[in-house]
């Protein structure tokens, strides 16, 4: 008896323990270093979070909050957005080069910017204080020198990945990607693809590890060198020892696909589950549509301004001819032949207009934030792709039968006019994407809740440790057991081949026995 009194005790004091350590919180740096909105707002949601939950936040961004809240210290990184300012204005071009072109382009902007944000003062400044870290919550977007912030404060690491699992984050856990049914984030392929396809997804992943292992990665580790001397691990090391990834999605919206206990999805996040009032004239100009509201953005990284003039032109062609309203996110306030029925604005409260009832469907560039957010709210929605994961985006889209594809050089008035009337005209396209949005809402927690839990897992158990995947010690021989099935069916080839060998000449010994002796021509003669 006294036995389990003692038990209890034990159990009643680390309860107490616990609360009490919850209640005084655990410091986090967050670093959300590329300069797109669309990465800072995921990556921010649970930053917040934490802090509203009474834990201490720093952030390095290029990006502010609105306003600022307890707990959340930020760390400005000005030098990002003048970068990525050309980058950004370049998007339109990726859909004129090669994937490969693009693929390269991509990561080298990644290195920029990342050496960009450890030369900030204000993040060198954070380096040379004496503050300490129970977890780095990096973003897992060709970020891999900044896992070094980890080492120096050392601290777990945790990987945001801003989209899906890709070798950049599945790289940092071990979580195994079969080409056979796992599409690289370049290509347009569901989870089910043609033998073409598997060739091509093959090559395509085959190129990506070659070009990652012997291009990219040396270039970030070159830049971890020179910005983490002293650093008693490689960047190799650091990266595949994370403690945790959380994912900006989940199987509902995606496709089934192979995690570790420590790869996590959280996909959604940043949405806002109760509606926030819209501002006085948008919620009229809603409201007061008989036939119902489309929603028109390119995401915050393509400007609608940007477009060339003929492609403006036969958009906004197609968006006259609807007896349907239109809010339309266009940078550029003078917009010169602006039908009636458009509604224009340099920005919108794009949760909260997807959310209204009034709203029958999205016309996208198939970012990740975007159709999550569409699918959250029920809302079909048609896509033009522009770069990266957009196209898988609205390859899944179309699959599951929610979206309408839209290829970027291939638009007209007519092709757009079309693909709204028939996704207007057919109810099948609203009845999937809520069937879809039932099957996500049905989660045993909330995304942000789950994500937060992990967090404050990791830091409670000094990195979790536990949950690392032996796989990530093993080379890619030992991984793939290539010298095991050398060894094994070699061997028994081997054995199998002398053994056969063995009965043959058995045999002919056998029956050159039973034949007698051969006789010869000077025999016969004598």
């Amino acid at each position: 008896m006294r036995f389990w009194n003692g038990q209890l005790l034990l159990q009643l004091f680390i309860a107490i323990a616990g609360s009490l350590h919850s209640i005084h919180g655990y410091k986090f740096l967050g670093v959300l270093h590329f300069g797109s909105k669309s990465h800072f707002i995921v990556g921010s949601a649970l930053l917040k979070g934490l802090a509203e939950k009474g834990h201490e936040v720093t952030v390095i961004s290029p990006f502010s909050l609105k306003k600022p809240m307890k707990n959340y210290v930020e760390i400005p990184t000005p030098s990002v957005l003048k970068l990525m300012d050309e980058e950004l204005n370049n998007l339109l071009d990726t859909t004129e080069r090669s994937v490969v072109e693009n693929l390269v382009s991509f990561h080298n902007t990644g290195v920029r910017v990342t050496e960009a944000v450890l030369n900030e003062p204000a993040v060198k400044q954070l380096m040379v204080s004496n503050q300490t870290f129970d977890a780095v919550i990096c973003e897992v977007f060709l970020s891999e020198a900044l896992y070094g912030l980890s080492e120096h404060f050392k601290a777990p690491l945790i990987g945001l990945g801003t989209f899906g699992a890709v070798a950049w984050n599945t790289d940092m856990v071990g979580s195994p990607s079969p080409p056979s049914y796992v599409a690289n984030t370049f290509l347009p392929f569901t989870d089910h693809m043609t033998l073409g396809q598997r060739i091509i997804n093959l090559a395509m992943l085959s190129f990506e590890r070659l070009f990652l292992d012997f291009y990219y990665l040396p270039k970030q580790e070159e830049v971890f060198r020179r910005y983490f001397p002293d650093s008693s691990r490689s960047m190799y090391d650091i990266r595949k020892n994370a403690a945790l990834v959380l994912l900006n999605t989940h199987v509902s919206l995606s496709f089934p696909r192979p995690y570790v206990p420590n790869q996590i999805e959280v996909g959604g996040m940043h949405i806002n589950r109760k509606r926030t009032p819209l501002p006085v004239a948008i919620e009229k100009f809603i409201n007061g549509s008989r036939h119902g509201v489309i929603y028109f953005s390119m995401g915050s990284n393509i400007k609608s301004a940007n477009l060339p003039v003929e492609k403006r032109q036969a958009i906004m062609k197609a968006l006259k001819s609807l007896k349907q309203r239109v809010l339309w996110k266009f940078e550029d306030p003078n917009l010169e032949g602006k039908p009636d029925n458009v509604y224009i604005s340099d920005w919108f409260p794009q949760d909260d207009i997807l959310a209204h009832e009034n709203v029958k469907l999205f016309i996208t560039h198939g970012g990740l934030l975007s159709t999550t957010e569409s699918i959250y709210h029920g809302k079909p929605f048609i896509g033009i792709p522009i770069f990266g994961d957009q196209f898988l985006n609205m390859a899944k889209a179309v699959a599951n039968g929610y979206g309408i594809l839209l290829e970027y050089k291939n638009i007209t008035a007519e092709a757009l006019q079309q693909a709204i009337e028939t996704m207007l005209g057919d109810p099948k396209y609203t009845i999937l994407v809520r069937a879809m949005s039932e099957r996500y809402r049905d989660q045993p927690m909330e995304p942000l809740t789950q994500a937060i839990y992990w967090v404050e897992h990791v830091a409670r158990h000094k990195g979790a440790k536990y949950l690392h995947c032996a796989g990530l010690d093993l080379n890619f021989i030992e991984y793939h057991s290539l010298d095991a099935i050398l060894i094994l069916y070699g061997g028994l080839l081997f054995v199998v081949s002398v053994v056969l060998w063995l009965l043959k000449y058995l045999l002919g010994c056998l029956l050159r026995r039973v034949a007698g002796p051969k006789v010869t021509k000077k025999q016969k003669k004598h």
